[in-house]
């Protein structure tokens, strides 16, 4: 069996998609051929295969409920038992214009016995097993494979973003007690409630960093590139944690010099659109009933969690404990990527990875040149970068 490592690794920014959604098929290709070109060429592999991140604001979820009746030899509950009552739990209707994404067992009851992880082996009359359903778009789903199957490679599994930062940046301790998961991107913040280990509650908005880019674009009358820089260079998300005296430059624009502008007034424009984002989340947990189940406090990730004091931000609007959620240290993982930016990238390779069964290794070994077959993580979503 292989041992796991990260061989090379390709970023490129992301053009053709808004809010995980292809606008322009020719401006994805691109994004999606020059992110592989960098990875092949510091990896030495020829990438035939990739692993797709998916996101977007039309996520939704719901939690149902699958039974069967045990028919085995001495009604020992085997592998195609748990397959059938998998298949059972997601034999739901849902409207056309969606399809299935995932479907995560969360608990078995084997007869009366509830609260069963694994009832293999078990012994029993009926099985029935709770899961949580995540559907998402089927124009965007397809549209996305459309691009990475035109662009010469073939998809080999597709997941949920979010999935993907939650197998990276959350602690068991977290899962288990009860903790919400918000990956803010570009174009949109999705969302995950976790209780006694397994998801319960998944869903997205469509507001991220790009919005708040947008803001300080049109407030300061410069363009969206400066705006950009401006916020990763001087942008909070607190205003009460910066020096009165501090100041930052706005850059010129046209005939217009650079002028000097109180650091405070540049925090004011960025905090009441991430407090937005945050009160709207908190807006669906409590619609939802999710708010009393994040006792753990919340994780943010994705690459607007970059931004300084968004984590006291987030807890003047949730009201309990914050953090910063960045991705597992792994064997060939540069420091540079170890950022919340990448989690959901990091995570669906570890996801994939044990979907194929390759274990972690413990050692690096180099990269073999010439290699080919190679897999690849494809995170174009403009949602994901800052």
């Amino acid at each position: 069996m292989g041992q796991f490592e990260i061989f090379g690794i390709g970023a490129a920014p992301s053009s053709g998609l808004r809010r995980g959604v292809v606008l322009n098929i020719e401006g994805t290709l691109n994004s999606i051929n020059a992110a592989i070109d960098a990875a092949e060429l510091m990896s030495g592999i020829d990438i035939r295969q990739v692993s797709l991140a998916l996101s977007g604001a039309n996520i939704e979820s719901f939690n149902t409920n699958g039974q069967i009746a045990v028919t085995g030899r001495g009604r020992e509950i085997t592998a195609e038992d748990i397959a059938r009552v998998h298949e059972a739990a997601r034999a739901v209707s849902i409207s056309m214009d969606r399809e299935i994404l995932h479907v995560v067992p969360r608990s078995y009851t084997v007869d009366d016995q509830k609260g069963i992880r694994n009832p293999l082996h078990m012994t029993g009359v009926r099985l029935e097993c709770s899961v949580h359903i995540i559907t998402g778009s089927v124009s965007t789903v397809q549209n996305m494979l459309k691009c990475v199957t035109r662009a010469g490679y073939k998809v080999e599994q597709s997941y949920l973003g979010i999935l993907g930062c939650a197998r990276t940046v959350l602690t068991e301790d977290e899962r288990e007690l009860g903790c919400l998961l918000l990956d803010i991107g570009g174009g949109t913040t999705d969302l995950m409630v976790f209780s006694e280990s397994d998801p319960v509650y998944t869903s997205a908005i469509p507001l991220g960093g790009s919005q708040i880019t947008g803001d300080i674009s049109i407030m300061l009358s410069i363009p969206i590139d400066s705006a950009e820089r401006l916020k990763k260079e001087s942008g909070a998300a607190w205003t009460e944690a910066i020096d009165p005296d501090e100041a930052v430059i706005v850059p010129g624009f046209g005939a217009r010099e650079p002028v000097e502008l109180e650091r405070r007034k540049l925090v004011s424009i960025v905090q009441p659109r991430v407090e937005e984002i945050f009160e709207m989340v908190n807006e669906r947990l409590v619609k939802n009933g999710s708010k009393e189940l994040i006792k753990a406090g919340v994780v943010l990730t994705g690459g607007s969690a970059l931004l300084p004091h968004i984590d006291e931000c987030a807890r003047s609007v949730f009201g309990v404990p914050v953090r910063i959620g960045a991705p597992t240290a792994l064997p060939g993982l540069d420091v540079g990527f170890r950022s919340p930016a990448f989690s959901a990238a990091v995570g669906i390779v570890l996801l994939e990875a044990e979907r194929i069964g390759t274990p972690e290794p413990s050692t690096r070994r180099k990269a073999r040149k010439g290699k080919e077959g190679g897999f690849s993580p494809i995170k174009w979503i403009k949602d994901r970068f800052f």
